[in-house]
């Protein structure tokens, strides 16, 4: 499917969500890659030669985004790129990063497998990355280093305004409907999206021209999050383990510790991180180290954060995003659950987050 755009053409692949895939070898997929092993701009790095042979199924088409580096929270547009289940980024060539983000695949990365094909008996997969030379993946997942001598990466998060330079407005109709016909989404989550920009937009509007008095919910936007807390922001040490119970606390409870631009010691909370709370969940990780996709450079936090099993951003708030981004969550905005007899399975939601340094 291809859509005209002022910049360039817009493309969405073949591919659809649910279809099963198989990664191509790591020699087929070099042979896409230009010198700085970018397809498209989009890197394709050490971390996803793990995936080449694998036989996986497509999560979500990635034909737009969410992005946080221009701080504006719009949407971008990406051509023949798809996420994949359970494929996201060990951080093992990025220093160690655990911000776990979800990996983008062009499409001429995978194979299509068509229903109910099997290999044959002695039938070998797709070759990975053994007696391949990949130091060239491996050197370009560093930048030089910046005027303080800090060490920087380069990775899919960081390129994204390369791999997706053309931003997409509301009124962009060719966005909706790459969202029916990918498969990522049904009428009613499109209806439903809809519905809470043309909310948001007339807070925006009601905030600057209307009175106080006549403001629904303080002009806020829907989710309704405000930072309530006067001066420095609280803190909490529950020292949580991975495996923990915990219940995310109520919105009402989190605002009480967020400043007024609804950050806590640097990392923020947003209306789809809201959407979780009060749900019962396991802790899956505790992370003390992120990549700052504005430059590169490996952000090391004081007080580690939490990750929570299922909980991503669903992009109810943003257009449908399929980007699916991991958010952090404070110890603060947790408690621990003793019994799991009431643990919810139902799917939480985040927010990319303003994922800065504690302060």
């Amino acid at each position: 499917m291809t859509m005209n755009s002022s910049k360039r053409a817009r493309r969405i692949p073949k591919l659809r969500a649910g279809d099963l895939v198989e990664v191509r070898s790591a020699e087929e997929i070099l042979a896409t890659l230009d010198e700085r092993g970018e397809l498209e701009c989009l890197p394709f790095m050490p971390e996803m030669l793990a995936f080449c042979g694998r036989r996986m199924t497509v999560r979500k088409v990635a034909h737009k985004l969410c992005e946080v580096i221009t701080g504006d929270g719009g949407l971008r547009w990406m051509n023949d790129a798809v996420h994949l289940v359970d494929a996201s980024c060990s951080g093992a060539a990025h220093g160690g990063c655990q911000t776990a983000c979800s990996l983008y695949w062009k499409e001429s990365w995978l194979l299509r497998i068509e229903p109910g094909h099997e290999r044959s008996a002695g039938q070998p997969a797709h070759q990975g990355a053994d007696g391949i030379d990949i130091s060239a993946l491996e050197r370009a997942a560093r930048k030089a280093p910046d005027a303080d001598g800090n060490e920087l990466y380069s990775c899919q998060a960081t390129e994204i305004l390369r791999a997706a330079p053309d931003p997409i407005r509301f009124f962009d109709l060719g966005q909706y409907v790459a969202d029916i016909r990918s498969g990522n989404v049904g009428f009613f989550a499109l209806v439903r999206s809809l519905l809470f920009h043309v909310f948001n937009v007339y807070q925006r509007w009601s905030r600057r021209r209307l009175p106080s008095w006549l403001l629904i919910k303080e002009g806020l936007s829907w989710g309704f999050v405000k930072g309530r807390a006067e001066g420095r922001t609280p803190t909490a040490h529950l020292d949580l383990q991975v495996g923990e119970l915990v219940r995310i606390r109520s919105t009402e409870e989190i605002t009480q510790t967020l400043d007024p631009k609804r950050l806590n010691r640097g990392m923020g909370f947003e209306e789809e991180m809201a959407r979780s709370c009060g749900r019962i969940t396991r802790v899956t990780a505790r992370v003390d180290r992120c990549i700052e996709e504005r430059t590169g450079r490996m952000l090391t936090m004081k007080n580690p954060c939490i990750v929570l099993d299922s909980v991503v951003c669903a992009g109810v708030y943003h257009a449908n995003c399929p980007r699916e981004y991991v958010p952090f969550w404070r110890e603060i905005w947790l408690e621990r659950v003793n019994s799991p007899s009431n643990l919810d399975q139902s799917t939480g939601t985040g927010e990319p987050q303003d994922r800065g340094v504690d302060r």
